[in-house]
């Protein structure tokens, strides 16, 4: 099946309805991920179709979870899932924070071809970010522990807001290690589109 059939295909299954220009858009960005992975090795999957299950819509999929209309995505590799989800949502502010220069020049070569004028992308370690706007949703993808990523980004949620870590397996030893100000609020289990591996998101908010 062709990116664009698993798209469209994919996209229906979880329920979404985006604009053709959106599909446009993420398959452009998986044409510039091809050409920056073959110098740059930014991800360890190699087919488009990997790339549009185990990266586009594993991050599709968390989109009916997310709350706007600022969006924080911490440790963020190529963009996944703050640049498709800032496609989807062009209405929405994503501040994107990755480490590796690479992946953060790949990301800012991305929202200038794609006209992404809704991402700002700052390379720099999470603690060191400063936001004026406090993030309404902190969502990280593999980034680390439950109670590393609440640690290190709480001066970043705006009261009220929440915190959505993408995780495969339920982590139950995270979810016991986290402070007591904390409470999770919703553990989601994801079914992604043509994935065939365990996927949930833990949804935190403050006590």
């Amino acid at each position: 099946m062709t990116p664009v059939d698993m798209l469209a295909d994919g996209v229906g299954e979880l329920g979404l309805d985006l604009p053709s220009a959106v599909h446009e858009k993420i398959l452009a960005f998986l044409q510039l991920l091809a050409r920056w992975n073959r110098v740059y090795n930014l991800t360890a999957r190699r087919s488009p179709q990997e790339w549009m299950t185990h990266h586009v819509l594993d991050s599709l999929a968390v989109l009916p979870h997310v709350r706007g209309p600022l969006l924080l995505d911490v440790g963020s590799g190529a963009g996944l899932p703050g640049l498709i989800l800032a496609m989807a949502r062009p209405d929405w502010r994503v501040v994107s924070v990755e480490t590796v220069d690479k992946k953060a020049a790949f990301q800012r070569q991305a929202v200038a071809e794609l006209g992404l004028f809704n991402v700002q992308v700052e390379a720099c370690r999470v603690e060191e970010l400063s936001l004026r706007d406090k993030a309404d949703t902190v969502i990280s993808r593999a980034f680390s522990s439950l109670g590393e990523f609440v640690a290190l980004t709480r001066a970043l949620r705006k009261p009220g807001g929440q915190w959505v870590a993408m995780k495969g397996r339920l982590p139950r030893e995270e979810i016991a290690a986290l402070p007591e100000d904390v409470k999770v609020s919703q553990v989601l289990a994801l079914k992604v589109p043509g994935l065939n591996a365990e996927r949930c998101i833990v949804l935190i908010e403050q006590n």
